[in-house]
């Protein structure tokens, strides 16, 4: 078996020094259990989209009708209304309805606080 050539990454993976595990940060964290990591999994893989990304940049400004948010994208109502039964099903957009209309917006500030929180990062 071929050994790999090191590189200046491969020496960060090395501890230089034991630390008990109560003075590392991360003691402060307890790690996700299988559960919670298989649900924060789901929640990722809806966002995973790009066309599912683009309804949530534009419900991060405000809330649209379906009609609206098809014309908008260039798409039809139909595939609009596939993506946001996705959304809906990961708890991401919530509606409303006016009479026959319907009103789609992101489920809650935390919705909006991760596109934020995301976008600023790859803004960097």
């Amino acid at each position: 078996m071929k050994s790999r050539p090191r590189n200046s990454h491969d020496e960060a993976d090395v501890c230089s020094e034991h630390h008990a595990p109560s003075d590392h940060p991360a003691a402060k964290l307890p790690p996700l259990t299988t559960q919670e990591a298989q649900r924060m999994g789901e929640f990722f893989t809806v966002l995973a989209d790009p066309t599912r990304l683009r309804l949530v940049s534009l419900l991060a400004a405000d809330e649209f009708c379906v009609c609206d948010l098809a014309e908008t994208l260039g798409m039809t109502e139909s595939a609009i209304s596939h993506q946001l039964r996705a959304l809906r099903a990961g708890r991401l957009v919530s509606y409303r309805k006016e009479g026959r209309q319907v009103f789609y917006r992101l489920h809650d500030h935390h919705v909006l606080q991760l596109y934020q929180t995301v976008r600023e990062h790859l803004e960097e």
